[in-house]
């Protein structure tokens, strides 16, 4: 079959993600002229979260909050033209198109009554059903066309269609991926602000086999695709749009990850993110990208022809001297993993997310401890720290409170750089635990800790 009679067979519906990915790669061949655009002006291109806004004078601060009062009744207005279309199109049976003209009138009944019941990621979409999800999640189509009631409503048509023809609601009961990728996606903890965080790892495409293993074939690359799929699909099942959070973070971390020649995962990367913004509209809160080499940024500044305003707004990208900072910015310390410079644990018997972290600042050239103080003997105490920027001394040591009783050194002066720290010891005397910092950079450095005390019997009492 020619190319012609391809493209006149293909579903009218289904957006041409191929077409724009062989433009993506054929853009590539100006890889030099950007790499040279990015090395003079890389924050302009694509720049760092840590860059500070300007403060707003306070007649911004009023134009601004009568833009948002009018940007409140252009929402709901169009919100209300949104339902009303979506309600005459659910009970008139023509959201998927006109029903066919050959239809007997029991079927088309029988069609009807199965179109009131219709749910997109779990909610109805009858607004007169009255589910409190329903408005939250018409809104996300409304914000993805800039409130244009039309555009909404022939997204919301054509994602209803592409699910069904790519059977997105039957793809949480497949197995796909298997357990050499396990490593590669997880579903780990929540933001600040509640948004369930999709890590995903791309480290471990460096082995060849493992590569060949999953992209080596079209039917292995379009079940990677499907399984990228699923792993989104699992993500909205811990959003609740009832009450509020309704979106997720995505983190990639592309640390040891494959260049760009590896033009499979290049491809279906951008695949991916194009089938992320035609067909999950506004449920990626952040889309944040750590440990970037210089090529992904170049590959980004291409593929971004081919994102929406507000999709190229929510992305954030961390150098890898800056993940740490920049992840602390949307995630808490005792929620962000330890490889990335938190103090999360997997299958943590010491400490829970409940257990709140402290800070102190450590000056440039300056020098700041840690006081942790033991009650009473007979404790074992248990503490749990990570340094902002590390490269920064630290030591340990126990003072007794009784002067006649010896200090003990816990921890001679080591640098502390690319790893947290977690530390604990019996005491038999009341005191104090003083861990000590040397800062010998020019910037301040950021310490984070907490710690706890758990009663305990020594060994040598048990064995009596």
């Amino acid at each position: 079959m020619t190319e012609k009679n391809d493209q006149e067979t293909r579903n009218d519906n289904e957006p041409d993600y191929h077409g724009r990915d062989q433009e993506l790669d054929s853009t590539l061949g100006y890889y030099d002229l950007i790499n040279d655009m990015l090395m003079e002006s890389p924050r302009e291109l694509c720049p760092d979260s840590d860059q500070e806004d300007d403060e707003p004078t306070a007649q911004e601060d009023e134009e601004t909050k009568a833009a948002f009062v009018e940007m409140k009744k252009k929402t709901k207005k169009a919100l209300m033209e949104f339902r009303c279309r979506v309600e005459d199109a659910i009970m008139g049976n023509y959201l998927f198109g006109k029903p066919s003209r050959k239809l007997c009138r029991d079927e088309s009944l029988r069609q009807k009554e199965q179109l009131k019941e219709i749910t997109l990621w779990g909610v109805p979409l009858l607004p007169s059903k009255g589910h409190k999800g329903t408005d939250v999640v018409l809104l996300k189509f409304l914000r993805a066309r800039d409130f244009k009631t039309p555009d909404a409503f022939e997204m919301l048509r054509t994602i209803l269609k592409w699910r069904k023809e790519y059977r997105a609601d039957e793809i949480l009961e497949e197995e796909l991926g298997g357990p050499d990728l396990d490593n590669v996606v997880c579903i780990n903890s929540r933001d600040k602000e509640g948004h369930p965080l999709c890590y995903t790892v791309y480290g471990p495409f460096k082995d060849k086999e493992l590569y060949k293993k999953t992209f080596g074939s079209e039917a292995k690359r379009q079940q990677f695709l499907r399984w990228r799929i699923q792993f989104i699909e699992k993500g909205i099942k811990k959003l609740n749009f009832k009450r509020g959070v309704d979106s997720m973070v995505q983190i990639t971390d592309l640390k040891n990850s494959p260049g760009p020649d590896f033009k499979e995962l290049r491809s279906l990367s951008s695949k991916t993110l194009l089938l992320l913004q035609d067909n999950y509209p506004e449920l990626i809160k952040k889309n944040i990208v750590i440990n970037a080499p210089l090529w992904y940024y170049v590959l980004h500044v291409l593929r971004s022809r081919f994102l929406s305003h507000r999709t190229k707004k929510k992305f954030v990208f961390a150098r890898p001297q800056k993940v740490t900072k920049t992840l602390l910015k949307f995630i808490e310390p005792e929620e962000l993993p330890v490889q990335y410079g938190g103090l999360k644990r997997e299958q943590d018997e010491d400490f829970t997310p409940e257990d709140k972290v402290s800070q102190i600042i450590v000056k440039g050239n300056a020098a700041n401890y840690v006081k942790i103080p033991v009650a009473e003997g007979g404790l074992t105490m248990v503490w749990d720290l990570t340094v902002v920027g590390w490269d920064v001394l630290y030591k340990e040591e126990f003072v007794p409170d009784d002067e006649g009783s010896y200090k003990i050194l816990l921890q001679d002066k080591k640098r502390l750089q690319g790893e947290g720290v977690r530390n604990s010891f019996y005491l038999s005397e009341p005191g104090k635990i003083i861990i000590a910092f040397e800062n010998w950079n020019f910037k301040n450095r950021r310490v984070l800790y907490r710690y706890k005390a758990k009663p305990t019997i020594p060994i040598y009492l048990t064995n009596r």
